[in-house]
């Protein structure tokens, strides 16, 4: 049975016979010894397999071409080559799959923008072999924090009739003949359609998240979400996933107190157990990110009223971009000044003006702002969303007309204020968001397998 390469250098035995499999790296060759290095996607550097002219088979490995697969048998023996603990001297090497001088990825350090055009075979290269393993373990860490806290793991529905954030920018589905739909006052009859009404692919669980805190206190989803927007920024795609934990019996400073809980974990989670991947991010992608990450892991998060944040900003004495005025909502720049140069750490801003946020969120008594929160961390400004939900059947009317949200297509969001309304709140976290703060990648495009953005929807 073959062995994963992580795990084999992890054994302190020298001379143990093992079997790996693989892919070609790099193979140089001279006075009858090979040396090649494979990787199975395991870890970051792979291992040196050493193979001499006792090989029946000696000429095809030396002419093995970048990306051939093989199987290895051999004995795992002290390396003399620095930077190595370990490597195999083979015993046999089986070429179960080859490749020639025209696989795209060769020894040559290629742009993360060519690697986006082969988004097949970028998984292999160095960089994107560390930013999936990243991912995939900050994946782990999500549920492990969430079950440690008993909080139930909710499954929403992909497919939804509501618009969680009222701005109309859904995918549509539909079964409709897209040339030539029934058409009722000159729309399209979506009562003829596969669901009886107008559909599209959610843009947030959080909706019924709620439903469900309100039944078992404590929830959080985790799946994919989508946006419409026709945005080419390196912060957009089309498709991404969403972290939604929702609280029964708890206030926005409860929703600030697990958000801070939330992050300190995740980074330090990272810091601890990938660290030959966040090594090679601080090396390759990021320098100084290790020290960004641990400052903030250790961090005591701080809080700021919107309008406190504003004056602070009207006070700086920096121009901006975009203008500062109570009443407009905080743009990156403004978000970083704050948290790097005001703060020098994360701050959570709280009580937004209501007119720049959601219909759902609780509003505060002074009729202006709402029960809102936004983590800024140094960097990247925003990483998480939150606030307290209105849990008044009467004012959230009231908010949705004043919004011109109808009420009839929300009658179930409605009946949870009917009976057994309860304070609660939540917030939302976009994983590739995440992955892209503790890694230093740029683009959003280069944290997901394959990314879905205007006009680009291969593989």
């Amino acid at each position: 049975m073959r062995i994963r390469i992580d795990t084999l250098l992890k054994s302190t035995v020298a001379n143990e016979d093992c079997r790996i499999a693989g892919w070609v790296r790099s193979v140089r060759h001279s006075k009858g010894v090979a040396f090649i290095v494979v990787n199975d996607g395991s870890n970051l550097a792979g291992i040196q397999v050493v193979a001499d002219q006792t090989l029946t088979n000696f000429e095809e490995v030396c002419g093995l071409g970048t990306g051939s697969a093989l199987q290895v048998e051999g004995a795992l023996v002290a390396s003399p080559a620095a930077g190595q603990a370990f490597e195999i001297q083979a015993h046999s090497v089986h070429v179960i799959g080859a490749s020639d001088d025209s696989y795209p990825l060769q020894k040559k350090r290629h742009s993360f923008e060519f690697l986006r055009s082969i988004a097949h075979l970028r998984p292999r290269s160095n960089t994107f072999g560390a930013v999936f393993r990243l991912r995939s373990r900050l994946a782990q860490a999500v549920h492990q924090f969430f079950i440690q806290k008993n909080f139930l793991y909710v499954h929403t529905p992909i497919i939804t009739a509501s618009d969680c954030e009222g701005a109309g920018e859904l995918f549509r589905v539909s079964t409709l003949d897209a040339a030539m739909p029934p058409m009722l006052d000159g729309s399209p009859d979506f009562s003829q359609d596969f669901f009886g009404q107008k559909t599209g692919l959610t843009v947030s669980g959080q909706l019924e998240g709620e439903l469900f805190a309100l039944a078992f206190g404590d929830i959080y989803t985790f799946g994919p979400t989508f946006r419409a927007e026709n945005s080419n920024t390196a912060r957009h795609a089309s498709e991404f996933w969403m972290i939604e934990p929702e609280m029964a019996f708890a206030d926005l400073a409860d929703d600030a107190d697990l958000a801070e809980e939330f992050i300190t974990y995740l980074c330090r989670f990272a810091l601890e157990e990938c660290t030959d991947d966040m090594a090679f991010f601080d090396r390759q992608i990021e320098h100084g990110l290790l020290e960004r990450i641990r400052n903030v892991s250790e961090a005591s998060f701080a809080r700021i009223d919107y309008t406190d944040a504003i004056g602070r900003l009207e006070r700086s004495g920096v121009t901006f971009s975009y203008p500062v005025e109570w009443g407009l909502d905080l743009q990156t720049e403004h978000e970083r000044y704050l948290s790097e140069q005001v703060v020098g750490g994360p701050v959570f801003i709280t009580n937004y003006p209501k007119e720049i946020k959601a219909f759902y969120m609780r509003q505060n008594d002074d009729g202006r702002t709402v029960a809102a929160m936004d983590l800024l961390v140094p960097k990247v400004g925003e990483i998480i969303g939150g606030s307290q939900r209105e849990e008044r059947l009467d004012l959230l009317d009231a908010r949705m007309s004043e919004l011109g949200i109808a009420q009839e297509p929300l009658w179930w969001y409605r009946d949870s204020r009917r009976w057994g309304s309860c304070p609660h709140a939540g917030f939302g976290l976009g994983f590739e968001r995440l992955v892209m703060y503790l890694s230093g990648m740029e683009n959003i495009r280069d944290v997901i397998p394959f990314p879905r953005t205007p006009r680009h929807c291969e593989f």
